[in-house]
């Protein structure tokens, strides 16, 4: 049965080249504003995570809209 959705899902992407394109686009553009905010705030435990997990944006926005909202940047010039 598994075998099975995976063959549709991926008939689906082979049939549709711009939802593909579509759909790695969402992915690199959420991954990267995580990666970048849980870089700034030294979240390493979550940088790790967030790179190593792909869930198609889900994750990534997740911890930006939930996680990182509640921590600020403080630089050290200031």
């Amino acid at each position: 049965m598994f075998s099975t959705n995976i063959q549709t899902v991926q008939a689906l992407f082979l049939a549709n080249p711009i939802l593909s394109t579509v759909l790695v686009a969402w992915t690199i553009l959420w991954k990267g504003i995580a990666l970048w905010q849980s870089a700034r705030l030294s979240h390493k435990r979550w940088f790790i995570v967030l790179l190593l997990l792909n869930t198609v944006g889900i994750l990534d926005i997740i911890y930006l809209y939930f996680v990182a909202k509640k921590y600020t940047v403080v630089s050290e010039g200031e």
